[in-house]
């Protein structure tokens, strides 16, 4: 998303907008980001034009905070849409003052808090799902013998 072309005079440095201590210039979504979209939250847009232009939206406007105020890998946008995402330092770019710049990698998006209750506690949601997979491998590896 970070090559679009931008239409501003006079600029000198990289566009970015700060976040949660990061500097962020560029947003990168992942393939199952994509696919979780499509599933979870809105199956019309599914474009990635449109996914980075929503978060694009949401990072100026504050809307998305950390889901705990610990941890710097799960976020919530407008306190309803649960979203996995990592940072990492953008080679060679900076800001005037020589700060490092950093993009914004979208790992996947869980859901809405309003659709899936289970949500609303993350530790208890994965400790669930680990339980739930275990399970189904167990009865899977009865069924083999």
């Amino acid at each position: 998303m970070k090559d679009k072309v931008m239409n501003r005079w006079s600029t000198y440095e990289p566009f970015y907008v700060p976040f949660n201590g990061y500097k962020v210039a560029d947003i990168v979504i992942t393939s199952h980001a994509i696919s979780r979209w499509t599933e979870r939250v809105e199956s019309e847009e599914a474009t990635i034009e449109h996914i980075c232009a929503f978060l694009w939206d949401k990072l100026k406007t504050n809307r998305i905070q950390p889901y705990y105020a610990n941890e710097k890998d799960v976020y919530t946008i407008d306190e309803d849409l649960v979203m996995v995402a990592e940072f990492m330092e953008l080679k060679q770019e900076t800001d005037i003052a020589g700060n490092p710049l950093h993009k914004l990698i979208v790992v996947t998006f869980l859901g809405r808090i309003s659709q899936d209750i289970q949500l609303r506690d993350l530790k208890a949601y994965y400790s669930w799902l680990r339980h739930s997979r275990r399970m189904t491998l167990v009865k899977h590896g009865r069924k083999h013998k």
